[in-house]
Parts: structure tokens; sequence; C-alpha cells
């Protein structure tokens, strides 16, 4: 890496750095972070490899800062379908299943292509859907036997709304597990949220949950335990540290850094994945002894302090899944004219403004003793917002803050 890469022959010249000042696990603090403004600032400078031996690009989604590019080798490429292969394995895939993935596959998104190598090298048959369509969704499930569905869990909701307005009875098809991606479908203690609870009421299902980066090139993926995501200690070395940069005990919460392993294209050196969470290191259910990552809390950059309380944007997403009144929602915060945080709720639903502001107000002050600035307009306003930013999702958090 240090031979190689114009940005880590700099930095850990700076720092008096060599290969030779690893030689425990210990020694790993000695070297500095690398962070995602780094990326952004000096992303080529990351590149160990020419771009002749460069096979694939990919790019992060920007929902969090400026896109970051990413550049594959051959080998990083085989190493993904091998990260995907186990992963999706942990969940208990197999080469009988039929797996329909409902994510995309362009736009630069390492996700697609990640999941179409992994089922490729496990043997699975692989339908790429792609996302939305639910009608199409149903169809292809019910024409080829899809076992397993790769899938935002926000989507399976839509897919279920579609299915009792058309009378398809999703426990009479032939799915059995819906492996969940880019939403949290758990609480701390592993039970499911609201979001996972939605969708089992409706669909007595097993859901999986895994939690990805396109930085670390590798995913943590729960078992049928459902006890967290599963580390892969050959493919990334993983840290949780305190906002002070140093370590956390298991169950603590605290930002996640990864150190990725065999990467030849662009790897990364302590990366601060912004992510805060915990970690466990008792022994499973399945028996694996690994480190396993719960549910994500929040990025750390995206903090809100409102009114004493301290928040993330999941716990907004939470509490406007429990309402079954309200037909769309995003949330902003801003800076206020003091400078504080300000959350603005934005909503549509079939009662009258009054009634809708009062009811979202009571349940935000019941949960969080807090009640952020409701504004009611309609469905299709909220979707067009959700859908201006050219995601690869809808956005349902936006932060218009001038400081952070």
């Amino acid at each position: 890496m240090r031979l190689n890469s114009a940005y880590y022959e700099r930095i850990l010249a700076e720092y008096q750095l060599t290969e030779e000042s690893l030689v425990s696990i210990e020694d790993i603090r000695k070297f500095p972070f690398t962070t995602k403004a780094d990326i952004q600032t000096y992303n080529k400078e990351f590149l160990c490899q020419p771009l002749s031996r460069i096979t694939d690009i990919v790019s992060t989604s920007g929902t969090s800062g400026a896109p970051v590019s990413f550049y594959l080798t051959d080998n990083d490429l085989e190493r993904l379908a091998i990260n995907e292969s186990k992963s999706l394995s942990i969940a208990g895939i197999h080469r009988e299943d039929i797996v329909q993935l409902t994510t995309t596959s362009d736009r630069l998104f390492m996700a697609g292509i990640a999941y179409v190598l992994g089922l490729r090298k496990i043997g699975a048959s692989l339908l790429r859907v792609g996302p939305g369509l639910p009608d199409l969704q149903w169809k292809l499930i019910k024409e080829h036997q899809t076992t397993v569905l790769i899938a935002v869990p926000s989507f399976i909701l839509k897919m279920l709304e579609y299915a009792e307005k058309n009378q398809i009875d999703p426990s009479a098809t032939s799915v059995t597990k819906i492996i969940c991606i880019g939403e949290p479908i758990r609480n701390q203690d592993f039970s499911l949220n609201v979001l996972g609870q939605k969708i089992t009421d409706k669909w007595p299902i097993h859901l999986y949950s895994t939690y990805a980066s396109t930085e670390m090139a590798t995913a943590f993926t729960e078992c049928h335990a459902g006890k967290g995501g599963h580390h892969l200690p050959e493919l990334v070395f993983a840290e949780v540290v305190d906002q002070q940069d140093e370590p956390v005990p298991p169950g603590t919460s605290g930002e996640l850094v990864i150190t990725t392993l065999g990467i030849e294209g662009m790897p990364l050196l302590r990366f601060k994945t912004g992510d805060i969470c915990q970690y466990h290191l008792s022994l499973c259910e399945c028996g694996r002894t690994t480190l396993r990552l719960g549910p994500l809390q929040g990025r750390k950059n995206q903090m809100i302090k409102y009114k004493g309380t301290t928040l993330y944007p999941p716990a907004l997403t939470e509490l406007l899944h429990e309402l079954d009144y309200i037909s769309a929602y995003y949330s902003e915060v801003v800076t206020d004219e003091m400078g504080l945080d300000c959350i603005k709720i934005y909503v549509a639903g079939n009662e009258k403004d009054a009634d809708l502001i009062s009811r979202i107000k009571e349940h935000f002050q019941a949960r969080i003793r807090v009640t952020p600035d409701i504004l009611v307009t309609t469905t299709q306003e909220i979707n067009a917002i959700k859908m201006s930013f050219n995601f690869r999702k809808p956005v349902d958090f936006i932060d218009h803050r001038t400081t952070l």
C-alpha cells in the first residue's frame, strides 16, 4: 500500500511509519485514520494500481456527501465475489435457491455487481429484475418460483400494498426469506423494529439484515439467529472507537473503523465509516465466534441536538413508520437563527391538517419528549422531493444545516 499509493506514501512518511511499524494487532493504533473527506479530496492518490489494471469503477451513493469513486482490479472483483458468496451463505442461501434481485446493478452501484458475482459463485439462479415494478416482481415470483428476495425493506412494504390490492397471498408463494439491504429492520436488542414488524405482520417470513459499504467492499450479514451481522475477518479488520478515538468495549456505541484486507486497487487504512453501532463477541447460536455488528444507530455527522435531546435520523424514521395514518413523509434538519438544530417533518395523510399535526406531535412527545415542526403537504409533493436527489433510493432525511 505504502509503495503504490501516493496518498499513504505521503501520510505515513509524515507519521514516520513503515510496514515494519505494524508487528501486532495493537500496533494498528499507531497509524492515522482515513476519512471520507480524505478520499474525496485525494481520490486518485489512493490508487495502488495503474489504470490499465482497473477492470471496474464503482461509486458511493452520495447520500451523505459527494460521491467517491473506487477502482477495482480483476482480483478485487474476485474478492467481492468471495465476500458476497460467504455473506449470503451465512444467511442460508445455497445453489438450489432462485434469488430475485430487486436492486439496481447499474449507476456504478457496487452492491449490485457484488450480488451477481456472489450468487454465481454459490451457484444459485438469479433474476436481475431491478428496483420498482411491484406487479412485475410478483409475476416473476410466481413464474419462476423465486425462493429468496434481495430488497430494500421499504420496497417490500410497497410490494405488500400491491399484493393486498390485487388479492395476492404472499404466504402462498415460494419465497422463504428476504435479504434486507439499505435500511435497518432491528432494534438494538435485535427484536424487529417497526419496519421489520410491518413486513412480518403481513408476510410471516424470515428477514435477514445486512450492513455493507462501498469503501469496505465487505458485508456483515445475519445468520438465522438474527443477532447481528457476522464479521469476515479475512476481508476486513474492524475497530469501534469513541469520540476520543479510543476503543470501546462490546455492547457500547461507537464509530466503526475498518482496514480493508486483500484489496489491490484502493485499499484503505483505518477508514472512519461515520457509522455508529455496537459490536458483540458472545458465541452466536449458529456456532460462529466472529465479531457481530448490531443494528446501525445512525451516522456520526448526522447527529442532531434538538431541545436537549440527541437524535439520529433513523430514530425519526422509526417513529414515523409507526404512524399508519400518514401516507408519506420525509424529515429535514436546518439551522435556525440561533445557530441551533431545528427538525421539520413533512407529512401527508387523510385527516384534517390540525388533527394530523396534533396526533403526530403527541406521538413524538410521548416517545422522545420533544416535538418537531410538522408541516402537512401532499403525497405527490413529498415523493417528488424524495426522488429529486437522483440517488439510488428515495431520501427520507435531508440535512440542510449550515454547520455540522
